[in-house]
């Protein structure tokens, strides 16, 4: 299919990044959110992204203002009906994704493709709150969405083989590296590996074996990643850590995936990580 126009839900850090990098790659694009402080926090965000892209010499001031020219915002779904693909990239709740979805499936054309970013829930459930099963799908951006090159493509038990080569063709375009994600199973390939590593990290912390600070030492100097895992937790955000943990014990039944009470514990406290300030570390004094 010919994509011109691609609708993004969710104005938040994976929603303006995908804004960003799809306007990058010549795409227009409508950005929606529910709240309108949102939607304008994102476009200083891109513009931000932007200026940093600028100064590495990697963008120009002519292609900053082409980008930002290409992304309208709207506080209503009404404005996605023209679009080709729509990215659902709101907060990680189901009951939620099923509103937006079917709210979707009314307002857009037949023929548009929709997409959730979804870290972990079932596309095969969102699917069926359609009337077009078979054109959702699973596109799955890392965040920080203009940097990280992987984009996970989820099939759900309806998708079809066109819906998902035209998504993989999409990411290519944006420059991405395609990994499929052939069984639509809790978690998928990355959150189904990475946030029990996360889990079991707060498990440690939890259980007196270290600091956060030796805890992401260790695993920084022992198995050479970029950051350890309480500091990436911070970075994703603790709220939506447990949110994956959840949806893995509840979709496995098995105790292995079970989130360590102190992650519970920091999320009811409000210690969601960097976006408020604290986390496993204190980031009010970087605000």
């Amino acid at each position: 299919m010919n994509i011109k126009k691609i609708g993004v839900i969710g104005a938040g850090q994976m929603g303006n990044g995908i804004a960003q990098v799809a306007a990058q790659f010549g795409y227009s694009v409508v950005l929606t959110d529910v709240a309108a402080p949102s939607l304008e926090k994102a476009m200083q965000v891109i513009a931000g992204s932007c200026d940093r892209l600028v100064k590495k010499a990697v963008m120009t001031e002519d292609q900053k203002a082409e980008l930002l020219k290409r992304i309208q915002t709207s506080t209503s779904l009404a404005e996605l009906k023209s679009c080709d693909v729509i990215v659902e990239a709101a907060t990680e709740n189901l009951d939620l994704k099923l509103k937006i979805f079917k709210e979707l499936d009314a307002i857009a054309k037949p023929e548009a493709l929709l997409c959730s970013n979804t870290s972990s829930i079932s596309i095969t459930k969102i699917a069926a709150a359609t009337k077009r099963p078979s054109q959702v799908a699973g596109m799955h951006f890392m965040n920080p969405v203009p940097l990280m090159k992987l984009v996970e493509g989820i099939r759900g038990l309806q998708t079809s083989d066109q819906t998902f080569s035209a998504i993989k063709s999409l990411a290519e375009k944006m420059d991405k590296v395609f990994v499929p994600s052939d069984k639509d199973m809790p978690g998928f390939i990355v959150n189904r590996i990475l946030m029990p590593m996360i889990n079991e990290a707060v498990y440690s912390l939890h259980e007196g074996i270290a600091s956060v600070e030796a805890i992401d030492n260790a695993m920084k100097l022992g198995t050479n990643q970029p950051m350890g895992p309480l500091t990436l937790a911070d970075f994703i955000g603790l709220d939506t850590c447990l949110a994956i943990m959840n949806v893995l014990h509840d979709g496995f039944g098995d105790s292995k995936y079970r989130p360590c009470p102190l992650l519970t514990k920091y999320v009811e406290a409000g210690w969601l990580g960097r976006k408020t300030g604290r986390g496993f570390y204190n980031y009010e004094n970087q605000k």
